[in-house]
């Protein structure tokens, strides 16, 4: 099928506007990068203070939360817009963002770029997301006990590695490079806080955030995203902005990535830019022509009525 049609943005915003909406910033992006593992960093020190179950779960929603504010900041950089110089971008969106939560930023732009090329068409890589639904209530909480318990996390990080291939197939390669980024970041993480006499850290508080909540909002973004969107030839209907509130955006949607169809729209404005450019779309009247939501428990409902 043919790309999915474009919108100039020269009939939406003004030169003023737009030049705005995509300048780049040498600070803004690596202050993104600095934010997510700083949160990181103080919820490991809010249980190292005071240890109780109720800052082990605060600490595991923050982290997992920050895991997945790490994996948008190198989608960022996929588009080139983490920082304006190419080389810091790339180390930066590989090393500090992708490698951390086992994703490798070269791979991903490849496969991001046609999901935008073919957005909700049979091209799209990314339509197994979304042509599923709706689905039932107790489909929905199936999947979310499998994230919770990990079941999700190894399926798709080991799984496959110790299944018998099918005649014909090679057998999964277990050291590719995005696994050996990962294992290589994370032996240094592990190292540093063997070091500082917090090992425990590494497997209470960065495995078991990566292995539960990671995944329940990955999954959770995944719907808000392009779930029962019904993709038009209006680029406007591509995919949804969600309305997220502050709550979710610290636990469940970090770094602007609830407008996603603002994004969609014009794909090289940097995340912190997509706020400004959704009040600009309002103001001049497009809130009709897109799809928003009013927070996740509402696409939620749409996605899983029943």
């Amino acid at each position: 099928m043919p790309a999915v049609a474009r919108i100039d943005p020269k009939t939406v915003f003004t030169p003023e506007e737009w030049a705005g909406l995509t300048a780049h910033s040498r600070w803004r992006g690596l202050a993104c990068v600095a934010h997510a593992w700083i949160l990181i960093l103080a919820a490991w020190a809010l249980v190292i203070v005071w240890p109780n179950p109720f800052t082990v779960l605060l600490a595991i929603l923050v982290v997992g939360a920050r895991q997945l504010g790490l994996a948008i900041l190198m989608h960022d950089a996929a588009h080139g817009a983490l920082h304006p110089d190419a080389k810091v971008n790339e180390f930066v969106g590989e090393w500090l963002c992708a490698a951390p939560v086992g994703s490798n930023l070269q791979s991903y732009r490849k496969y991001h770029l046609l999901h935008h090329r073919y957005t909700e068409q049979e091209e799209d890589p990314d339509l197994m997301l979304s042509k599923p639904f709706p689905i039932t209530r107790q489909s929905l909480w199936r999947k979310i006990v499998r994230d919770l318990t990990g079941q999700t996390f190894w399926q798709q990080r080991f799984a496959g590695l110790f299944a018998k291939p099918k005649p014909g197939q090679k057998k999964a390669l277990f050291l590719n490079d995005t696994r050996k980024r990962f294992f290589a970041f994370n032996a240094v993480l592990l190292a540093a806080l063997t070091l500082a006499g917090y090992w425990w850290v590494f497997f209470a508080l960065w495995i078991v955030p990566m292995a539960t909540w990671f995944q329940v909002i990955l999954r959770i973004r995944n719907i808000g995203e392009h779930a029962c969107v019904h993709a038009t030839e209006d680029p406007f209907h591509h995919a949804r902005t969600t309305l997220a509130n502050p709550i979710e955006r610290l636990l469940i949607a970090p770094y602007w990535v609830h407008f996603h169809a603002e994004h969609h729209l014009f794909m090289h404005i940097p995340c912190w830019n997509l706020p400004k450019a959704h009040r600009l779309l309002m103001e001049k009247g497009y809130g009709p022509r897109m799809v928003i939501n009013d927070g996740y428990g509402d696409v939620l409902k749409i996605a899983a009525p029943a």
